[in-house]
This record gives C-alpha cells, structure tokens and sequence, in this order.
C-alpha cells in the first residue's frame, strides 16, 4: 500500500513539474530565504504550536529540498531512492495511528515555508490532510508596500482576535465585515466553541461552493462566503446540512460567481434601446400574451412623512397615466415599521413581476427576496452596489447639483454659501462636490460650509449656517408634506425667518420609471442581465429626462440664462461636471488633465474637494436612521466605527 502510494504521488509529482515547465515558472517549490532578508526572519514572532492550513504551506524555508518535490509538494524523486523508502515509511505510520508530530515552519502573508517536516507535509498533502500541527514563527512583512500588505494587516486584526488563519479575502475590509456577519464587534474575541460552530458552517460551505465549480474560480472561498451571508445571514446556518448549504450555495451562484470580477458594477448612464433577436421576441411576446405587467412599488416610509416617498409615489401615479392598460400598479409603504421582507414577500404573493424598492435601507430584503424568488424582477434605488440578483437605480442628481452650484456662486456677494446634506452615501459625496465646482466656475472666492442633517438635525444644520452669517443654503431637496412653505427647499436665501427659495433639482421619478419599466415590456433589461457576468446599476440624467432644474422668479434672468446653457450642454454631453485633474482636501488631487471622470469614479467619490469647509461624518456621528442607511450604501469612512475624516 504505502509503495503505491508513493507511486501515485510520484506520478502527480512529475505532471506538475512538466506542467510548470511549460507554463516557463519554477516546477519546484519556493525557497523563503531566496526572498525574505535573515535579519527580518532573525525578529519574527514566535505563534508557538498552532494548526494551519495545509493548502498554505507552498514552500520550503531552506533549498535543502527543493530537488525532492515538485512545485505541488508531491515527490519527484525515483522509487529505489532513500527518500521514497522515508515517504512510505511516513506513509505507513500515517495509516497506521497519523502523524502527530508537529512540523516547524515560518508564516510570512498567510503562507507557510517548511523548516522541518517537508515529508509529512508531502504525505498529509497526498491524503488531502486540511490541518497539520506547526510549530510556526510569523515573519512580519513592511507596512504600506502596497494591496496585499494592506489586507495581510487587516487579517492579523481579525486574527488577534478569532484565531482562525484558514480564510482569506481579496478586498479591503472583508475580515472586519466577516467579523460584523458573525455578530461580533471589532475587537471582540472568539471562543473555542464559537471557533468550532464556525469551522463547521465554512466547511458545509465550502463543500458546495467546490461542488459547483468555486475552484475554477479566480476569487476565494471566503470573498463568496461573505457574498452569501449578506443573503442568508450567519445565525440561520448554523443547523444546516450539506444538502440543504449546498441547494441555498447553488440558489445565489450568480451573485457568488461575481466576487471574482475586479470590477463587479457596469454602470449603464443611459437607457438602451432593445437588440434585435431572439430574446427580445421571445421576451417581449410572453409580456404580451400574459397580460398587464404587474408593478410593485414598496417604500420604507408614508408620503406623508417623507419627500422621498412622496416623489417616488407620484412617480408611479405617472406612469400609471402614461402606460395605460400594459401595466398594473400597487404601492406598499411603511416597509420598515416591520419586517420589510414581509412586505416584499406579500408583493410577490400578489403577483407582482416587477418590484421596485424605493429607499437603499430596503436593499438587504430586496436582496434575499430575489435569490428566494428568481422569476420576480427587483430594483433598489441605490447605487455602486454589486448585487447580480437585484439591479439599482439611482439619478445623477449631481448633474443638477452643478447648476445650482453655479446659481448660488453667481448670486454670492462675498462668495460664502451653505449645503446641508442628508447622508454620506455614494452618489450624495458627488452631489456635494459638483456644486462646489459650479460654485468655484463662476466665483473663484467660492466656499461651500458643509453641515449634516443626519447628524443634528436638518433645522439645527440650517441654524449653524445661518448663525455664521451664511444666506445662501442649499438643503432640503424633498419636500414633506407636513412642513411649512417656509421650510427650505433646493437652494435658498435665508434671512432672519424669511426664507426664499432660488433653485430646486427635480428627481423625475416618474420618467425615470416608464423608461425602466419600457425597457422591461421591450425585453431590454432582461436581455442586457443575460449578457453581462456583472451587476448592473442604471444612473440616468439629464440626458434620458430623469433630473432637472427648477428657478423660481427670484434668480436673475442672466443667471437663468447661464443655468439654461449649463443644462443643455450637460443633457448634450458637451459639459462634464468633472474634468480632472480636482484638487480635494488634503492636499491630493484626483484625476487627469483635461479628461472627464468616469461615472464609476464619480459614484465612489469618497472625499471633498478642497474649497468645502467641513467633513463626511464617521458612523458613531450619526443618526439612528442615518446609521442604518450607511450601514447599507454608506461610502467607506462613514461605516468605520472610529476615526474622523
């Protein structure tokens, strides 16, 4: 037995090494001390006897044995060698009772470089072993030497404190976000038991995710395990099976599939009209033959509460008008009073065939909702989202921003104006920023004052601006139905307690919503999902009709006329708010000369730029309702737990 198992391993030692051969890399296995400088090895840490993963132990520390394996760890050598009479010995013994002696080893980024033992790990290896006992000296590599430094310091974070070394991540931020999936704060220790309950669920986890091809895939186990827990959140695996892992793994595998993409949005600024063929023929019959489509508009709040609601409301009462007898309407508001995956649950009871979510807190459900139910198509407004299941949709509000931004620069005497901004989520960072530079365009003494409703309040934001003698405040950009006429709207002149609104940025919810829902009846939307491996988020403009600009009688009629000419030339792409390069606080600047920004930089736009007088609030800084609307599209440095910007 023990021969023909060193026969077996010989024969996968030698394919490798042809394999690397012909793909020109070394068919043996690394050597540590080729790369890593002694006096840093000389001052690594001391882990003491640890289990580490076997599939990360790819190298040797000295080159003692690199002509023994292969680059995959299996012999190389002939059967009538000392060696593979030592490799069947080992062999034997591990049939026998195992191999419990610990090898000695050095971690350097997650990975392991025998000292002592190459042999039983070519042996474990051989048996498909996932742990061997290690006696292991981390050697630390040099802070801030680029992505993979960066992530390794996040995983010893997370290693600190959960011990668990056999996961491993692609993007930023993933081990504190495992770390939040599992109900745990940052610095929060595991226990033996939770290490174990833990193991167990990865493990069902990563069964299925192999089962179904996740090995031919470029990104990790782990980067698809998190993808998964934002579907099925870590407290209802804990009872699950194999089978019943593996059919909720294979129920979601687009969106796992999507994790290995190095850029998961394709942004889609415009509406598209349909391609001649088979699937729009065949798409746009079966919507015929069915009858009317069936709308869902669920909301998290009450038109009569919330601007935002109100908006996406009449939106729907337009295209109820406009599409007639093709489509059948149905609103559900006050989705989070509860549960809002009931509410979504209940619209597809209903037979909804298209649901739109109209807030980004709603995304969570909205996500779950369309893995459960794969023939219902749901939309969230949100955007720079990477859901495969769910599709956003959001307006390039900052196209309107720009304008206002330049109204209130032309308006300025002193060149002092005031923004309130509800929440620091992507698309509103960019809100802010093109109407600084609108400002700045026409005023060169331009500066914006920055205040957060989600912070005080968006009356108290307003008192802070004014009480510094500031007149010019663009805040509010939806009304609520309760609030006064004197209440702010867009931008405004405020003086004392009279308030006089100049200019407003029109969300036009209602032709954003027949262009969606044509592009649904056409075939078009389904058709542009099946020809792309990404997740798609739709930011229409001006240019489609779905944002506009409204002046009231107040502004001048030069300024309007400025405003007029800004609108055109953006409608007609001729005018780009952003053209590079951009000078953002700290003295960076972002962008090339003379070239526009793409919308995937604009939509991730995290910082401000330098003539803003404020900053983008951490998370402990906000609001209750603030903190759960980051949590889900907030831009990075608002979800953080500490810091400031």
């Amino acid at each position: 037995m023990p021969e023909q198992c060193y026969k077996d391993a010989l024969k996968l030692g030698q394919k490798e090494y042809r394999a690397c051969l012909s793909k020109g890399i070394s068919p043996v296995l690394p050597v540590m001390d080729d790369f890593i400088p002694e006096e840093r090895v000389n001052i690594g840490v001391k882990l003491g006897t640890v289990q580490i993963p076997v599939e990360f132990i790819v190298g040797t520390k000295t080159r003692g044995r690199t002509t023994s394996f292969a680059r995959n760890f299996m012999p190389i050598l002939p059967e009538t060698t000392e060696f593979a009479a030592k490799w069947e010995a080992l062999c034997q013994a591990h049939l026998k009772e195992g191999i419990r002696d610990a090898i000695k080893a050095y971690e350097y980024m997650n990975r392991f470089y025998v000292e002592e033992g190459n042999k039983r790990v070519s042996v474990l290896k051989f048996f498909g072993a996932v742990n061997i006992t290690a006696d292991v000296t981390r050697v630390m590599p040099e802070r801030g030497t680029g992505p993979e430094s960066d992530l390794y310091f996040e995983f010893l974070d997370f290693y600190r404190v959960s011990h668990i070394n056999y996961i491993e991540f692609t993007k930023k931020g993933s081990y504190a976000a495992l770390q939040e999936s599992v109900g745990k704060t940052p610095d929060r220790t595991w226990s033996e038991e939770e290490r174990r309950r833990f193991a167990t669920v990865f493990h069902y986890f990563r069964s299925a995710y192999e089962e179904l091809g996740g090995s031919k895939l470029s990104s990790t186990p782990g980067d698809a395990f998190l993808a998964f827990m934002k579907v099925y959140p870590y407290g209802e695996l804990y009872d699950l099976g194999p089978g019943e892992m593996k059919k909720r793994v294979s129920k979601m595998w687009e969106e796992v599939k999507l994790q290995q993409e190095k850029e998961p949005i394709e942004v889609k600024p415009v509406p598209v009209e349909p391609k001649a063929g088979l699937i729009t023929k065949v798409l746009t019959t079966t919507a015929t033959v069915l009858g009317p489509l069936k709308v869902g508009f669920i909301h998290d709040k009450t038109p009569e509460v919330s601007g935002w609601t109100h908006g996406h409301d009449k939106g729907r009462e337009y295209v109820d008008r406009v599409l007639g007898g093709q489509i059948e309407t149905v609103s559900y508001f006050d989705a989070m009073s509860g549960e809002p995956g009931d509410v979504i649950t209940k619209a597809v009871k209903d037979k909804c065939d298209l649901i739109f979510t109209t807030s980004p807190v709603l995304l969570p459900a909205s996500l779950r909702a369309a893995v459960d139910n794969p023939d219902v198509l749901i939309m969230n407004c949100s955007i720079n989202k990477s859901h495969r299941y769910v599709r956003t949709y959001y307006a390039r509000i900052y196209e309107a921003k720009f304008i206002i931004g330049a109204v209130a620069g032309a308006m300025s005497a002193d060149g002092r104006i005031g923004y309130v901004c509800d929440y620091p989520i992507y698309g509103q960072i960019a809100g802010i920023n093109a109407f600084a530079l609108g400002a700045k365009m026409v005023n060169p003494r331009a500066r914006v004052r920055l205040e957060w409703s989600s912070v005080a309040g968006r009356e108290a934001a307003v008192n802070k601006l004014t009480g510094e003698g500031i007149e010019l405040i663009s805040s509010m950009d939806n009304a609520r139905l309760y609030e006064s006429p004197g209440e702010p709207i867009g931008l405004s002149r405020v003086t004392g307690d009279k308030r006089e609104l100049l200019a407003s940025p029109i969300w036009n919810w209602g032709v954003y919503y027949e262009g969606l829902i044509r592009q649904v009846l056409n075939g078009a939307l389904r058709a542009e999902y099946i020809s792309s491996s990404k997740a798609i988020n739709y930011y229409w403009g001006m240019s489609a009709g779905a944002v506009d600009v409204a002046l009231t009688g107040i502004v001048p009629a030069s300024v309007k006329r400025l405003a007029g000419y800004l609108k055109e030339g953006i409608s007609r792409w001729i005018i780009d708010p952003f053209i590079g390069p951009i000078h953002v606080q700290g003295g960076k600047t972002v962008g090339e000369q003379d070239k526009p920004f793409s919308m995937e930089d604009i939509i991730a736009m995290d910082y401000l730029v330098e003539w803003v007088d404020g900053r983008i609030p951490v998370y402990e800084e906000l609001s209750s309702t603030g903190k759960a609307t980051v949590e889900n599209v907030g831009v990075e440095v608002s979800r953080k737990s500490e810091g400031a910007v």
